[in-house]
C-alpha cells in the first residue's frame, strides 16, 4: 500500500495535467500580427497571467514530483518506472510550457518596443511632411530678388 498513490496525489495530478492542457491550449492559438498597440498589450496581459498561473501551480508539481519519487522508491520496479515516467511527462510538458511563455513574453514586448518606435517615427514624419508641404505652397520669390531665391535655396 505504501506505493500506491495518495488520494491527493491523483487529485494534484489530474489539476496539474488540466492546467497544462488549458495552457497548451491558448499557446497553441495561431499567432495574429497585430499593429494596434492596446490588443499587444491585452495579450501581453494574458501571457503574464498565465505565467503567474504557472507559478502558483509549482507548488502542486513540486508535491507530484516528491511523491512520486517516494512512491517510486518504495513501489516494485516495474510500478515505479511507471510512475518515474509519468512524472517525466508531465515535467517535459512543464518545462517546455515555461519556456513557451517567456520566449512569447519577450517576443511580444519587443514588437511592442518596435511598434512604439514606429508610431513615434511616423508622427515624426508627418509632422515633416506637413512642414515640407507649407514650403512648397509658399510664393515663389520674384526671379530678381536674389537674396529671397537664395534663403529659400538655403530651405530646400
Amino acid at each position: 500500500f505504501d506505493s500506491l498513490p495518495p488520494a491527493h496525489y491523483k487529485d494534484t495530478m489530474s489539476t496539474i495535467l488540466v492546467w497544462i492542457q488549458q495552457a497548451e491550449t491558448k499557446l497553441s492559438m495561431p499567432q495574429v500580427v497585430v499593429a494596434e498597440y492596446e490588443i499587444m498589450e491585452q495579450r501581453l496581459r494574458e501571457l503574464k497571467g498565465l505565467q503567474s498561473s504557472l507559478q502558483e501551480q509549482q507548488k502542486g508539481l513540486n508535491y507530484l514530483s516528491t511523491t512520486a519519487e517516494d512512491m517510486s522508491r518504495k513501489a516494485p520496479a516495474e510500478v515505479s518506472q511507471r510512475y518515474r515516467s509519468e512524472i517525466e511527462v508531465i515535467l517535459g510538458r512543464w518545462k517546455k510550457l515555461s519556456a513557451q511563455l517567456v520566449e512569447r513574453c519577450q517576443k511580444l514586448e519587443e514588437l511592442m518596443t518596435k511598434l512604439h518606435r514606429f508610431q513615434n517615427d511616423i508622427k515624426t514624419l508627418k509632422k515633416w511632411m506637413a512642414e515640407v508641404d507649407v514650403f512648397l505652397k509658399e510664393e515663389w520669390p520674384a526671379l530678381g530678388d536674389s537674396e529671397a531665391l537664395e534663403k529659400q535655396l538655403e530651405q530646400c
